[in-house]
């Protein structure tokens, strides 16, 4: 499973001002008990002592033995507890325990991401799947069939409706079950077929279950790579740290391919994604308004194999249901 550094940075960036906030609210804590019961400040200052103590008596700089020493902690531990019950605070009032007790709040188990920093980092996940998607009921529970005409097809036999069915449930069973052995997906078909929906649900559910998911439109993408590739950036480094993501990421969603300018170079970087992804075994899902047959015209032979050959190709069917929800 690869990990996005740049969502990784921002999760870090929210376990860090969760610790601050919980450092702040025991400050705060410890304010109200040293004011309310003044000898509790003379008490943690002999336990600073008493641990200072013991770190000389480590580094062979304290004659003293380390087991007195310990008692004596003890024993001031139990005085502080008996100064706050008098001043009247609640048990537990100065405990300052970990929020996470695998990691001590660090976010790393040994040279593991810990599941709290994992938590965080799903959650950033969806936050920039959100605000790129600008997600709202894009849920599979809200994929809605009905708008899929359900009589037979004059030249298939097939109605749209029942297509469509199967290919959201491949949508589902995908997401479910992502992971290295996954398919990649090419969706073609008509605007307002549901392409982006589905996409968008996927990206959801593979996203919650802690993998890296990049979406892209074709012609935005496009472009920083041309901007990493010829130096023209606003940002070189930022572009070529997004163009990273757009090869390392564990799902590639690339939306209304065929829709950007022609031309070798976008030829050449599309054959390059497509290409390295499969070499790498990162998992990519294309969708494109275009047939096969447009798209045959409008890319290499190279890039044409590779999406008919290494990609399962769901084709959409139906009328479009942009225009059929406007006129309800």
């Amino acid at each position: 499973m690869a990990i996005d550094g740049k969502i990784l940075a921002r999760a870090k960036e929210k376990l860090e001002e969760k610790r601050k906030l919980k450092e702040e609210r025991y400050e705060r804590r410890l304010e109200q008990a040293y004011a309310g019961a003044p000898q509790i400040r003379v008490i943690d200052a002999e336990i600073r002592q008493t641990m200072a103590d013991l770190v000389g008596v480590a580094l062979g700089m304290n004659n003293q033995g380390s087991e007195e020493i310990r008692s004596r902690n003890l024993e001031l531990q139990e005085q502080r507890y008996m100064e706050l019950r008098r001043a009247g605070f609640p048990q537990g009032f100065l405990d300052d325990e970990y929020m996470c007790s695998v990691c001590s709040d660090t976010g790393y188990d040994g040279s593991k991401i810990c599941r709290c920093l994992m938590e965080l980092y799903k959650e950033e996940q969806r936050k920039a799947l959100s605000s790129l998607l600008k997600l709202g009921d894009e849920t599979f529970d809200s994929f809605d069939l009905s708008y899929y005409d359900d009589r037979p097809s004059a030249d298939t036999g097939i109605s749209s409706r029942r297509i469509m069915e199967i290919i959201y449930e491949t949508c589902v069973e995908y997401a479910r079950k992502f992971g290295k052995k996954s398919m990649n997906l090419f969706f073609n078909g008509a605007p307002g077929l549901g392409k982006t929906f589905l996409s968008t649900c996927i990206a959801g559910v593979v996203a919650g279950n802690g993998y890296s998911v990049v979406y892209d439109m074709a012609a935005p993408m496009f472009a920083k790579f041309e901007g990493a590739k010829f130096g023209h950036a606003e940002n070189p480094e930022e572009t070529r740290g997004e163009v990273k993501r757009y090869m390392e990421c564990d799902l590639l969603i690339i939306d209304d391919l065929g829709t950007e300018m022609r031309s070798a170079f976008i030829v050449s970087a599309l054959y390059e994604i497509i290409n390295t992804r499969l070499v790498t075994g990162k998992k990519t899902i294309v969708s494109s308004n275009l047939t096969l047959d447009e798209l045959r015209s409008q890319y290499s032979e190279q890039i044409m194999s590779r999406l008919e050959g290494e990609y399962q190709v769901l084709t959409f069917r139906g009328d479009d249901i942009r225009r059929k929800k406007n006129m309800l």
